[in-house]
């Protein structure tokens, strides 16, 4: 048996070495290591060997198997280096490069972020972040939200195999924020991604940029919610923009709000436009929040807040009259040159 080695390891070195593309490659491999090839046929026959016999058929087998994935490994890496060289082949890459489309410009997303960020910066709010892998409680019983609602099903929601989950909304960010919290006040911001089982079409993506603010103190009412929110979108749509507060169910604030802003459109009437959704803290959370912290520094009693949520990709489609959520993420430069400043 040993001969039959040294002689399957010659025959595959040289089937390696007469390999011209990835295809013959493939086949070499297939031939001697797949599951009915030459080695996989050898190795299944150790049971035949004598047992004084096996120490020195073993190693010499495994001396072959590794013989020919380390050529098939360097044969790989030739013929990808080959390719290369095929693809720039009279080409001077010496040459000085042509003038392209000009100057780049920030993606129209990370504009109006910036935009978003700014504004509310002016307002006192601070940046938070938080992991985009969240657990249940985070994402889902923190806020409020009952164990049979719709968003934790598993048709709406990506769970991960260890029950944790890719964050639905970044609400997540307002509770990680008041565990951590020292004292209040708390106003803060967090931008981030996203994550639902939509089907992707002209107004949804499975991953999508939300905008997230909290304002927790001793005395935060509805006026002062109502008064941030109308500054910031008048900032972001102009000064005499009309904004309104519609009634609305958040498991996580009460009373909740879903705002609209009256926008033109081109050839069109001004119309209202839902933007986004807001509303107080609801109690429950602070409870929730004051259990895992171990204290109760969000006395429901005596702390108020109100917390609000947008999606930035809805708004750089309204600001830019996009009408397919796709372009945003199509990385098409005709369409992201129309907004180089």
């Amino acid at each position: 048996m040993l001969s039959d080695l040294d002689t399957l390891k010659t025959e595959a070195l040289a089937a390696l070495e007469a390999a011209q593309d990835e295809a013959a490659l493939e086949a070499v491999r297939v031939n001697y290591l797949g599951k009915k090839g030459s080695v996989t046929a050898l190795s299944q026959g150790m049971k035949d060997v004598p047992v004084d016999q096996k120490k020195e058929v073993g190693a010499r087998l495994n001396e072959v198997r590794t013989a020919i994935t380390e050529g098939i490994d360097t044969k790989k890496l030739a013929l990808q280096a080959a390719q290369d060289a095929a693809s720039v082949a009279g080409i001077d890459i010496t040459l000085p490069g042509r003038p392209g489309a000009g100057t780049g410009a920030l993606h129209p997303l990370t504009q109006i972020r910036d935009l978003a960020i700014r504004t509310l910066r002016r307002m006192g709010f601070t940046l938070a972040e938080g992991p985009e892998i969240e657990t249940e409680w985070h994402c889902f019983d923190a806020l409020n939200t009952p164990a049979d609602h719709p968003a934790r099903n598993e048709k709406d929601t990506f769970y991960l195999n260890d029950g944790r989950l890719l964050r639905t909304h970044t609400s997540s960010v307002q509770i990680r924020t008041m565990e951590a919290a020292k004292a209040l006040p708390i106003r803060i911001i967090a931008p981030g991604a996203a994550y639902r089982r939509d089907e992707i079409d002209a107004t949804h993506l499975s991953v999508f940029n939300q905008l997230e603010g909290l304002y927790v103190g001793s005395d935060v009412s509805l006026g002062d919610l109502k008064g941030t929110l109308e500054y910031f979108f008048r900032e972001i749509f102009g000064p005499n923009t009309a904004v309104r507060f519609r009634p609305h169910f958040f498991p996580f604030t009460e009373p909740s709000f879903e705002i609209d802003v009256k926008l033109e459109a081109k050839g069109k009437d001004a119309r209202w436009i839902e933007i986004a959704g807001c509303g107080m803290v609801d109690p429950a959370v602070f409870a929730e929040v004051n259990k895992a912290r171990g204290d109760n520094l969000f006395d429901p009693e005596t702390t108020t807040g109100f917390a609000f949520g947008l999606g930035l990709d809805r708004l750089a489609m309204i600001i830019h009259s996009i009408t397919d959520i796709r372009h945003l993420i199509d990385n098409d430069v005709r369409f992201l040159q129309q907004f180089a400043a």
